[in-house]
């Protein structure tokens, strides 16, 4: 990849300075975090209350005490799996897609990342590993400690972490992923995009998935196996790609690009001038991002602590 398209140059000893929102959590032998030794998230809780969601409902949106279907299909790799909405439609998800090496239509969208990149719903990391072999530094955040732990399998960085919560280099991103509908968490794309405006650099790129179809609706779901395991309900939003301008544009977003690759549409976007701060984004999302979420250039910065990259 050529350094047009935003590959960095190694700065692993560059450290940056440590503030509460850089700090990670302890990382297990087998390269898992572990949650235990992280108090971020209370920090953030004392710090910034409303941009917080509920994170003890959030850990088990998608399990029912020990039924796990979502995590039970990443670990076999395959389906069936569905959002079944409160009026009993289903949308299955592409369980052996998501485990699969990134096709065609993924492509598509890496190619268009630059620079550090934090892909937000990592899901399996087929993404993040993807990435961090074309030379990107990249991140993925994931609610679902059995994705984390099948992206570092894959030799990817990645937390157990909500896009609401703390997060290592807020403001300093360059590319910004919501793919495989995850323009659907917490259930308020707005409220997600003015989060994601927070966490990019100047200038930076959100990369977004929207449905296939016209569609503008939030939704409460839970996950479902189709052989009665369900999680607990969340909010959840869908969103094709007109909604998705739409929701953009009130925030001073402009796209440039769309472009869709079998039958998979996608945005490119950039903020505008006047995008939310961080400050703006807690007062534009203190409702929606209490709620849970689930399953994110050129420029030589290094939004990851050390103690994240070291393995890239």
């Amino acid at each position: 990849m050529s350094t047009a398209r935003g590959r960095l140059s190694p700065v692993r000893r560059q450290r940056l300075p440590e503030r509460p929102s850089d700090r990670t959590p302890d990382r297990a032998a087998n390269g898992t975090v572990d949650r235990t030794a992280d108090t971020s998230g209370d920090r953030m809780a004392d710090a910034a209350p409303d941009l917080v969601p509920d994170l003890a409902t959030e850990r088990i949106s998608w399990s029912v005490g020990p039924v796990d279907p979502y995590a039970d299909a990443l670990r076999s790799g395959r389906g069936p799996l569905f959002l079944r909405r409160t009026d009993g439609w289903l949308l299955p998800l592409e369980v052996e897609r998501w485990c699969a090496r990134p096709d065609a239509a993924d492509l598509s969208a890496l190619r268009q990342c630059e620079g550090a990149v934090l892909d937000i719903g990592c899901g399996p990391g087929r993404l993040v590993a993807e990435l961090a072999a074309r030379g990107h530094r990249v991140l993925g955040i994931d609610v679902s400690e059995a994705a984390v732990a099948h992206t570092v399998r894959l030799g990817g960085q990645a937390l157990r972490r909500s896009v609401f919560e703390t997060l290592p280099g807020e403001g300093r991103w360059d590319t910004a992923l919501l793919i495989d509908g995850n323009i659907g968490i917490g259930g308020d794309p707005g409220a997600l995009i003015a989060r994601v405006g927070a966490l990019l650099g100047p200038g930076g790129l959100l990369l977004a998935e929207a449905a296939p179809v016209d569609v503008d609706e939030r939704v409460q779901v839970r996950v479902d196996d189709g052989r009665g395991a369900a999680g607990t309900l969340f909010p959840w939003a869908r969103v094709g790609t007109p909604a998705l301008l739409r929701h953009a544009h009130r925030l001073g977003w402009r796209p440039v690009r769309q472009w869709v690759v079998d039958g998979r549409p996608f945005v490119a976007l950039r903020p505008g001038a006047d995008r939310p701060t961080a400050s703006r984004t807690s007062s534009h999302s203190a409702d929606s991002t209490k709620r849970p979420a689930v399953i994110s250039s050129h420029r030589d910065r290094n939004p990851l602590p050390e103690s994240v990259v070291a393995a890239s």
